[in-house]
């Protein structure tokens, strides 16, 4: 399954569902599709996920070693960047974001 982000102020940014409904979670909503941030809940929605990841790359630093896995793994920091550039440009303009199917 993949998940489309929508905002006026920006090009809509595709993901697969299972790290899209992650990120969903992460800024604080119901990873319900389809599904919607207001305007003004857009601010405090990108400080939840930007918050979120550097927690996670927090503790990735902290690992003593990374297993093979991880190395070939993309992080899911790497993955929230497009997002993130969203999620700024909607905070900006002061649009609302959707996702859907």
């Amino acid at each position: 399954m993949l998940l489309t982000f929508h905002t006026p102020a920006y090009a809509d940014i595709t993901m697969f569902g299972d790290v899209a409904q992650t990120l969903i979670e992460r800024m604080g909503h119901m990873p319900t599709v389809p599904g919607a941030i207001a305007a003004e809940d857009v601010p405090e929605a990108l400080e939840r996920l930007r918050r979120s990841i550097e927690e996670e790359r927090l503790r990735t630093v902290a690992k003593p070693r990374p297993d093979a896995d991880d190395e070939d793994r993309v992080s899911l920091a790497h993955r929230a960047l497009p997002l993130i550039e969203l999620l700024e440009a909607a905070a900006g303009a002061q649009d609302y974001v959707m996702w859907d199917r």
